[in-house]
């Protein structure tokens, strides 16, 4: 099997990824396109009420996608759509070999802090009488952030 691998991945033994180089050639650091997502999809939970929110009516394609047809699983709610869309925008260039897996992991967390502290800064601004956000992280622990700080509770 690894004469097969190292002539198709021209000499290299490596397994084959979309770099013949390997995977990665640096250390590992966050990446900036993951934690964007992760500050984006933290903002949009705490502005909206997505842990609750079930997506009405969703559709899947057919096996042969030349139609839409009534999706049978388990509930889909907004959070676990934007968790998911978090998740393989940070996991992408994973695929590739372009970051580790725990970068990844990192690169969501990342963001979150920075939605958070973004979030504290905007309850110092707003006309309500004492606001907050309340909102559920990537780790599933519910997060409530004021103004006067960050609160955790699972």
């Amino acid at each position: 099997m690894l004469d097969r691998i190292e002539s198709y991945n021209r000499e290299s033994v490596l397994l084959p990824i979309a770099f013949p180089e390997g995977s990665p050639t640096h250390p590992s650091y966050t990446a900036g396109h993951a934690t964007v997502a992760g500050a984006c999809v933290t903002i949009l939970k705490a502005l909206f009420d997505t842990e609750n929110r079930p997506i009405p009516h969703p559709v899947v394609p057919t096996a042969d996608g030349s139609a839409l047809v009534p999706y049978t699983g388990p509930a889909l709610t907004l959070e676990g759509e934007l968790n998911k869309l978090a998740s393989n925008i940070a996991t992408g260039r994973n695929i590739a070999g372009v970051h580790w897996r725990s970068d990844a992991y990192e690169s969501l967390r990342l963001g979150q802090k920075v939605a958070i502290s973004i979030l504290q800064e905007q309850s110092k601004i707003h006309n309500e009488a004492n606001p907050y956000y309340i909102f559920r992280g990537f780790d599933g622990e519910r997060i409530v952030v004021r103004a006067g700080g960050v609160f955790n509770s699972v």
